[in-house]
């Protein structure tokens, strides 16, 4: 199996990015997710900007591919995914379905926002040209084993292994909300949260966490103790979702259980301090996702 480097899902500030992944390009991540995936009035950094970092990644070694936004709101925001679908060099991943239809046949990374749950689905986007597809947040590791039975046999498959989860996307921004400011001028609120904006129930437990228009899980997603079963049941990729400190150790604890250096179990006690919150697994074993076997 390989490990794939998701795309930042924060808003940074542009030198924090670049800072970012030049660290990376020395880890042993073997693809790289680019790309601006959550909000389009995010201008940190442009396409020449991800462009520029993708030529330095591939140059490291690296497969590079550009993620596309997830809701696409305004003319801009399709001529960017356009040009995107069209940059000539690198595999795209496609979060929305007006991504797949940009890219008219080629190839590209079916993202985890198409809620892909039927081998069906999967047949009709690895016609239309997907190569790989991201396994939806909420499935199950039995239902994953159903699909990969029944899936086209050249289409590979991504699992979503390490991150807090980006559940749901709106057309309100609820960080800018959050301070009282309209969404047309958020002030970039959201720069101001690295790792996002923590809610918390009136028992102040961890419920939600705001990333702009972005709602994610409290909890962080951990699936490092189920790696092997994840090999053994045909998965090619595991997706590990950068997080604001300590990204490059969650990469070197990933990759030695990928490489049988690390039990799992050890691994994810080690990267428990590591953490911007405790641990989740609730939805790889079919119950609800705030859930920790171990628990």
């Amino acid at each position: 199996m390989k490990i794939a480097l998701g795309p930042i899902q924060y808003y940074w500030p542009r030198d924090t990015v670049f800072m970012f992944y030049e660290t990376m390009a020395a880890t042993p991540v073997d693809i790289v997710y680019l790309g601006e995936t959550v909000c389009s009035r995010r201008h940190e950094l442009r396409l020449a900007d991800w462009l520029a970092l993708a030529a330095m990644l591939e140059a490291a070694g690296k497969q590079v591919v550009l993620s596309t936004q997830v809701l696409i709101e305004s003319s801009p925001d399709l001529g960017i995914l356009r040009r995107i679908a069209a940059n000539g060099r690198h595999l795209v991943e496609a979060n929305d379905f007006g991504a797949v239809h940009c890219m008219n046949g080629l190839p590209f990374v079916a993202g985890p926002h198409l809620n892909l749950y039927s081998a069906q689905s999967l047949a009709i986007l690895a016609k239309a040209g997907a190569t790989r597809w991201v396994m939806p947040l909420e499935m199950s590791r039995s239902g994953l084993a159903a699909l990969l039975e029944e899936k086209p046999p050249a289409l590979q498959t991504e699992v979503f292994a390490y991150g807090r989860m980006p559940l749901a996307f709106s057309a309100r921004c609820f960080t800018a909300r959050h301070r009282n400011f309209p969404k047309d001028d958020c002030r970039f609120s959201c720069i101001d949260h690295p790792d996002g904006l923590l809610m918390q129930t009136r028992e102040k437990q961890p419920f939600l966490v705001l990333n702009g228009i972005q709602t994610q899980s409290a909890l962080v997603y951990n699936l490092v103790d189920q790696f092997d079963v994840m090999r053994a049941m045909g998965v090619d990729v595991v997706r590990l979702s950068p997080q604001a400190a300590h990204m490059r150790a969650i990469v070197d604890l990933a990759h030695a259980t990928l490489h049988g250096r690390l039990d799992g179990r050890e691994a994810a006690g080690q990267m428990a301090p590591l953490m911007p919150a405790a641990a989740c697994d609730g939805f790889w074993h079919g119950r609800p996702g705030l859930d920790k076997q171990a628990a």
